[in-house]
């Protein structure tokens, strides 16, 4: 006689329906988990960071991440390879954007409070200039083609030569520019303008506003992303909550969705079709493209309060998200592998 042919009838019941639903319930749990599109692969410690972190950006040959640590005044570099911080660049006063230009391997850095971008060259890396007069000097961005490097700062963005270190033009705006996104394939710079709650659609070329887009009833627009082959917008408020996704030719709504609160990154990850908002509520919002016009949420990946900042870096297959320091916890990088 078996140990079962003593048991009651009804718990034999049980033991036989729980071996036979078990296996299905753990493959049910793996197939969950292999279906989550982003897996945390590393930490990276930063030491002696305080207060707010603001933007990333990478030097792709170099294997090193640039991190504006805004509350800290200082520019944290990170060395991939090692996975730890390499330097810092100290004195600066509120970072908030960095952009790494490649083919002169300068970083330019944008500093909010002094309203100037200071430029570093060299291994280890130096000051070898500045441009100033460039109230709240926030966003940056670089474009090849032109060799300009584009920053927004007061009410306007700016044109900065990379190799006179001059600016070039300047185009005046309604507000502060918060995210702003240059078109390869035309002339188009898309600008969030939260304090006039609008989208401002920008000729570089002809340095004047072409068209803007009302926000109606949502406001505080900071990040931004362009899928520019299907020419879509997408755009992250966060009075309320949510993800709006326009028609970049007609200037259109066709997408709303609601998101994490607090966010201040998006990247599109044209690959794979998704968008990933990085939320100071403390979590990454994954957002799936059906196709131009449909859109759903697939996964809410948690993070820590406060990490709103990160960098998508499609070259590499990873977000890096940025953790400022939360009481005895520290300041840290996290990278994420896509699945």
């Amino acid at each position: 006689m078996t140990p079962l042919m003593c048991l009651p009838r009804e718990w034999a019941v049980v033991y036989y329906l729980t071996a036979a639903f078990m296996p299905l319930v753990h493959t049910g749990a793996t197939l969950a988990q292999a279906r989550e599109p982003l897996e945390l692969v590393q930490t990276i410690a930063l030491p002696d960071v305080r207060g707010r972190i603001d933007h990333l950006d990478i030097d792709l040959d170099g294997e090193r991440l640039f991190v504006a640590a805004l509350g800290n005044n200082t520019v944290e570099v990170i060395d991939l390879r090692a996975g730890k911080r390499s330097a810092r660049l100290e004195h600066l006063q509120e970072p908030q954007g960095v952009a790494f230009v490649p083919e002169s391997k300068r970083l330019f850095v944008a500093n909010g409070r002094s309203g100037r971008v200071d430029v570093f060259a060299g291994a280890p890396l130096a000051a070898a200039g500045d441009v100033d007069g460039l109230e709240d000097a926030d966003n940056v961005r670089y474009e090849r083609s032109s060799g300009r490097v584009y920053v927004g700062h007061g009410s306007a963005l700016a044109a900065i030569d990379t190799a006179s270190l001059k600016v070039a033009a300047q185009i005046r705006l309604a507000g502060h520019p918060e995210s702003f996104q240059l078109a390869n394939g035309d002339s188009r710079i898309f600008v969030n303008v939260p304090n006039a709650r609008q989208i401002a659609v920008v000729d570089r070329n002809r340095q004047s506003v072409l068209a803007t887009w009302t926000l109606g009833d949502v406001k505080a627009n900071f990040p931004m992303a362009l899928d520019e082959p299907d020419r879509r917008l997408f755009v992250a408020t966060r009075q309320p909550a949510g993800l709006l996704v326009y028609d970049t030719k007609t200037g259109m709504r066709v997408a709303n969705l609601s998101i994490g609160g607090d966010a201040d990154d998006l990247f599109f990850d044209a690959a794979r079709k998704r968008i990933y908002v990085i939320c100071g509520q403390g979590v990454i919002d994954v957002v799936q493209q059906r196709d131009a016009d449909h859109y759903h949420s697939v996964a809410h990946v948690p993070t820590a309060p406060g990490a709103r900042t990160g960098l998508w870096v499609a070259a590499r297959k990873s977000l890096y998200v940025a953790v400022p320091a939360r009481g005895t916890s520290p300041a840290e990088i996290r990278v994420y592998a896509v699945r």
